[in-house]
Protein backbone atom coordinates (compact mmCIF):
# COMPACT_ATOMS: atom_id res chain seq x y z
CA UNK A 1 0.00 0.00 0.00
CA UNK A 2 1.11 3.52 -0.81
CA UNK A 3 -0.34 6.25 1.40
CA UNK A 4 -0.22 9.70 -0.19
CA UNK A 5 -0.26 12.80 1.97
CA UNK A 6 -0.20 16.42 0.87
CA UNK A 7 -2.27 19.54 0.41
CA UNK A 8 -4.80 19.99 -2.36
CA UNK A 9 -2.90 20.30 -5.63
CA UNK A 10 0.27 18.71 -4.25
CA UNK A 11 0.26 16.03 -6.96
CA UNK A 12 -1.19 12.96 -5.25
CA UNK A 13 -3.32 11.90 -8.23
CA UNK A 14 -0.45 12.63 -10.62
CA UNK A 15 1.69 10.32 -8.47
CA UNK A 16 -0.95 7.58 -8.85
CA UNK A 17 -0.89 8.11 -12.63
CA UNK A 18 2.85 7.37 -12.45
CA UNK A 19 2.17 4.21 -10.45
CA UNK A 20 -0.32 3.12 -13.11
CA UNK A 21 2.19 3.73 -15.88
CA UNK A 22 4.81 1.74 -13.95
CA UNK A 23 2.37 -1.18 -13.72
CA UNK A 24 1.75 -1.06 -17.46
CA UNK A 25 -1.71 0.46 -17.07
CA UNK A 26 -3.04 3.49 -18.95
CA UNK A 27 -2.39 6.55 -16.77
CA UNK A 28 -5.03 8.46 -18.73
CA UNK A 29 -7.66 6.28 -17.04
CA UNK A 30 -6.62 7.46 -13.58
CA UNK A 31 -8.72 10.27 -12.15
CA UNK A 32 -9.18 11.50 -8.62
CA UNK A 33 -11.85 9.30 -7.03
CA UNK A 34 -12.88 12.07 -4.61
CA UNK A 35 -16.61 11.63 -5.17
CA UNK A 36 -16.66 7.83 -5.55
CA UNK A 37 -13.99 7.17 -2.87
CA UNK A 38 -12.48 4.18 -4.71
CA UNK A 39 -11.61 3.24 -8.28
CA UNK A 40 -9.86 0.18 -9.68
CA UNK A 41 -7.73 -0.03 -12.79
CA UNK A 42 -6.31 -3.04 -14.64
CA UNK A 43 -6.80 -6.76 -14.10
CA UNK A 44 -8.50 -7.85 -17.27
CA UNK A 45 -9.97 -11.30 -17.84
CA UNK A 46 -6.44 -12.36 -18.88
CA UNK A 47 -4.97 -11.27 -15.55
CA UNK A 48 -2.38 -8.55 -15.29
CA UNK A 49 -1.70 -5.78 -12.81
CA UNK A 50 -4.35 -4.20 -10.63
CA UNK A 51 -4.29 -0.78 -9.01
CA UNK A 52 -6.89 0.32 -6.49
CA UNK A 53 -7.04 4.07 -5.90
CA UNK A 54 -8.81 5.56 -2.91
CA UNK A 55 -9.36 9.19 -1.96
CA UNK A 56 -10.40 9.73 1.66
CA UNK A 57 -10.74 13.52 1.41
CA UNK A 58 -14.54 13.51 1.68
CA UNK A 59 -14.80 10.54 4.05
CA UNK A 60 -16.08 11.72 7.42
CA UNK A 61 -16.13 8.48 9.43
CA UNK A 62 -14.11 5.27 9.31
CA UNK A 63 -17.36 3.32 8.85
CA UNK A 64 -17.71 4.86 5.38
CA UNK A 65 -14.57 2.98 4.32
CA UNK A 66 -16.32 -0.34 4.81
CA UNK A 67 -19.29 0.84 2.74
CA UNK A 68 -16.86 1.81 -0.05
CA UNK A 69 -15.43 -1.74 -0.13
CA UNK A 70 -12.13 -0.88 1.55
CA UNK A 71 -11.87 -4.23 3.35
CA UNK A 72 -12.44 -6.10 0.08
CA UNK A 73 -9.69 -4.07 -1.60
CA UNK A 74 -7.28 -4.94 1.22
CA UNK A 75 -8.02 -8.66 0.77
CA UNK A 76 -7.46 -8.59 -3.01
CA UNK A 77 -4.05 -8.71 -4.66
CA UNK A 78 -2.50 -5.69 -6.32
CA UNK A 79 -1.29 -2.25 -5.36
CA UNK A 80 -3.46 0.12 -3.33
CA UNK A 81 -2.82 3.87 -3.41
CA UNK A 82 -4.65 5.91 -0.78
CA UNK A 83 -4.87 9.69 -1.00
CA UNK A 84 -5.47 11.50 2.30
CA UNK A 85 -4.70 8.29 4.22
CA UNK A 86 -3.50 10.36 7.16
CA UNK A 87 -7.17 11.11 7.92
CA UNK A 88 -7.75 7.47 9.01
CA UNK A 89 -4.35 5.94 9.79
CA UNK A 90 -5.93 3.41 12.17
CA UNK A 91 -7.84 1.87 9.24
CA UNK A 92 -4.70 1.28 7.17
CA UNK A 93 -2.52 -1.82 7.33
CA UNK A 94 0.73 -1.52 9.26
CA UNK A 95 2.87 -2.29 6.20
CA UNK A 96 2.67 0.76 3.95
CA UNK A 97 4.90 3.23 2.17
CA UNK A 98 3.95 6.75 3.24
CA UNK A 99 4.64 9.44 0.64
CA UNK A 100 4.35 13.14 1.51
CA UNK A 101 4.20 15.54 -1.45
CA UNK A 102 4.88 19.26 -0.98
CA UNK A 103 4.85 22.12 -3.46
CA UNK A 104 7.82 24.19 -2.29
CA UNK A 105 7.21 27.86 -1.58
CA UNK A 106 8.72 29.95 -4.33
CA UNK A 107 9.37 26.91 -6.55
CA UNK A 108 10.76 27.84 -9.95
CA UNK A 109 8.25 25.71 -11.83
CA UNK A 110 4.72 24.40 -11.41
CA UNK A 111 6.06 20.84 -11.75
CA UNK A 112 8.50 21.00 -8.84
CA UNK A 113 7.71 18.91 -5.74
CA UNK A 114 9.48 17.77 -2.61
CA UNK A 115 8.83 14.11 -1.81
CA UNK A 116 9.41 12.46 1.55
CA UNK A 117 8.97 8.68 1.82
CA UNK A 118 8.78 6.63 5.01
CA UNK A 119 8.45 2.87 5.23
CA UNK A 120 6.22 1.29 7.85
CA UNK A 121 6.70 -2.48 7.78
CA UNK A 122 9.03 -4.96 6.05
CA UNK A 123 7.55 -4.90 2.53
CA UNK A 124 7.47 -1.11 2.48
CA UNK A 125 11.08 -1.05 3.71
CA UNK A 126 12.15 -3.29 0.82
CA UNK A 127 10.34 -1.06 -1.69
CA UNK A 128 11.90 2.07 -0.22
CA UNK A 129 15.33 0.42 -0.30
CA UNK A 130 14.91 -0.25 -4.02
CA UNK A 131 13.76 3.33 -4.62
CA UNK A 132 16.89 4.71 -2.94
CA UNK A 133 18.96 3.05 -5.66
CA UNK A 134 16.82 4.56 -8.42
CA UNK A 135 18.25 7.38 -10.50
CA UNK A 136 15.87 10.33 -10.26
CA UNK A 137 15.77 12.91 -13.04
Amino acid sequence: MVVLVGALGAGKTVFVKGLAAGLGLDPAEVASPTFVIASEYGRSARGGSRLAHLDLYRVERAGELEAAGFTDLLAASGLIAVEWGDRFPEALPGDALWVRLVRPTGAAGEQEREIEMRAHGPLAARVLGRLKGFRWL
